[in-house]
């Protein structure tokens, strides 16, 4: 509930402070008093934006203020809680515009911005326009309206989030398909490539060691001739190296009486006598080793050949790249295959949210059905009620694909005077028929869902007579449950006020300003036979407010 509303230095108006009532309070006041200002103003705190050209002075901020009773309503201390917000049973939104056009918005002198503020107000407001009659042509409205009567809260909660996991998943199967598709565009040459180097059959560094061996075949004649020279000198000659170091070391050994270092150079003397040997050995053994082998010599050239020609073709230069290459080969055919089996599992679970979208769809549909009958029987008694004594509305529900909101489409067909032809809401209803229409329908879903405070900005226009008697009446019915905020010309409805505020126009210095007051029984008589009657209401029209004031 909105219990008290400031402004300062907004538009026309200097500073105004408002304290409402918590059922009907009705706004009147002349045509350019000021009254569409307050609800500019009241916009503000609501999250519309802003600029400069809204100031009054030039020279100060803009400040709009609204302070409201929360009531413990658990969906407005799960706002706050979610958002880090103190908790008060008050909640105070302030919405500031420096002379600059930048604005600041705050919740319990929290700054907040402004998708945070709209969330809340939507909780705290129902703001009605004369404008806003056109969202009775829309869809989603409609479809709000018929799921509010029908109970389908929980339910749409649940469908909404499985849908939404299910549009997700789908996406991601219709992915993987593409996936898989421009796999299988190259998977034959993949396929082609691994073969070819899997029958190549490359070990780690074979085309190095390859080419090492092939140098050692072809010098094979000549290596083994030096390699001959080698150890004989070292081993065979008539006067082997080996023996001569041998045949010195004997020497030196009997001089090791005469020196005390000659005993360290005979055991080196020796030692390279033992590693000559060594070496000899060695040598013979890889003589021994290196034959010349034709057959051999074709088998390496075509190995190396063919892991020349790979390298070429994969742009590489090492027996290392194409092994890794072949391993990458062996993914993207791991893959493919992969993405079969991802495929497989991704059918099943879209098919099982599915099947649960369905299931809850249809459990919405059917509550929606229910609900067709006793809202379209309580809006036509009430449009009879409001003076639209011809008028019918029924609703159209179809089955489509199912989408975000369930499995229907829902459109409000409109006959004005029973005329048999009903068609789509939007393209038929005049402004006033609308204006109306949205009455009873908000009366409706405002009892069903225990909506926050309601605002009407006029619903009145294209009214009068019995049909604005009946529109107080429903509106004072309503607002025995609920806070209304009216701004209203007719007197039939400003007569069931429990409170009626008054706009007027006051000169201050030489500005003028827009300025508001709570009036009195006896000024809201007046004020009600002026709107009958005009500026200087006769006796008649006065005993015909007083009587009207008398009913309510």
């Amino acid at each position: 509930m909105l219990q008290k509303l400031n402004i300062q230095n907004y538009a026309i108006i200097d500073q105004i402070a408002i304290d409402f009532s918590a059922n009907l309070n009705i706004i009147t006041g002349e045509t350019g008093a000021g009254k569409s200002i307050l609800m500019g103003a009241l916009s503000l705190i609501l999250g519309e934006r802003a600029d400069s050209t809204t100031l009054m002075n030039k020279d100060k901020k803009c400040v709009v203020e609204g302070f409201f009773k929360a009531g413990g309503r658990k969906e407005i201390k799960g706002f706050l809680k979610e958002n880090e917000l103190d908790i008060e049973d008050e909640v105070v939104i302030r919405r500031e515009i420096a002379v600059n056009g930048k604005s600041r918005a705050f919740i319990n002198d929290t700054p907040v911005n402004l998708g945070q503020l709209k969330e809340l107000s939507s909780l705290l407001v129902d703001l009605h326009q004369q404008f806003d009659t056109l969202e009775l042509g829309d869809s989603d409205f409609q479809r709000q309206v018929l799921d509010a009567l029908a109970g389908n809260g929980n339910l749409l909660q649940e469908y909404t989030t499985i849908f939404t996991q299910y549009s997700k998943t789908k996406k991601e199967l219709q992915e993987l398909v593409q996936q898989q598709a421009a796999a299988n565009t190259a998977l034959d040459y993949n396929q082609f490539l691994f073969d070819e180097l899997d029958e190549a059959g490359l070990k780690e560094n074979e085309l190095e060691e390859l080419d090492a061996e092939l140098k050692l075949l072809s010098n094979a004649e000549n290596i083994k001739q030096q390699l001959s020279a080698v150890y004989f000198e070292l081993k065979d000659s008539d006067q082997p190296i080996t023996q001569q170091v041998k045949s010195l070391s004997n020497k030196l050994h009997g001089l090791q009486q005469y020196h005390a270092s000659i005993e360290e150079l005979t055991k080196r003397l020796l030692g390279a006598q033992a590693e000559l040997q060594d070496i000899g050995d060695e040598l013979e053994a890889i003589d021994n080793g290196v034959q010349y082998s034709p057959e051999r010599i074709q088998v390496v050239n075509d190995k190396i050949s063919l892991g020349y020609k790979l390298l070429k073709k994969h742009n590489v230069h090492t027996t290392a790249e194409l092994l890794v290459i072949k391993d990458e080969l062996q993914q993207k055919l791991n893959d493919i295959l992969n993405i079969g089996e991802a495929i497989a599992a991704k059918e099943q679970v879209t098919k099982e949210l599915q099947r649960q979208c369905e299931r809850l769809a249809a459990a919405i549909t059917a509550n929606r059905n229910k609900a067709i009958k006793p809202f379209t029987e309580k809006v036509n008694a009430l449009l009879a009620q409001v003076g639209m004594p011809n008028a019918v509305i029924k609703v159209q529900l179809q089955s489509i694909a199912l989408h975000i909101d369930g499995g229907d489409s829902i459109e409000f067909l409109f006959d004005a005077n029973k005329s048999g032809r009903f068609e789509p809401l939007r393209k038929v209803a005049s402004g006033g028929e609308l204006s109306r229409l949205m009455l009873c329908i908000k009366s409706l879903v405002a009892k069903k869902l225990q909506l926050p405070t309601l605002i009407f900005d006029e619903i009145d226009t294209g009214i009068s007579g019995e049909a604005a008697k009946q529109v107080g009446i429903i509106m004072k019915d309503l607002s025995s449950g609920h806070q209304l905020i009216a701004i209203t010309h007719q007197p039939q409805i400003a007569a069931r006020a429990s409170a009626h505020y008054y706009v007027y126009k006051s000169t201050k210095g030489d500005k003028i300003n827009t300025a508001i007051r709570l009036l009195s029984n006896d000024e809201r008589i007046t004020a009600i036979a002026q709107m009958l009657s005009g500026e200087k209401p006769t006796a008649a029209a006065l005993e015909n407010a007083r009587e009207m004031v008398a009913i309510d």
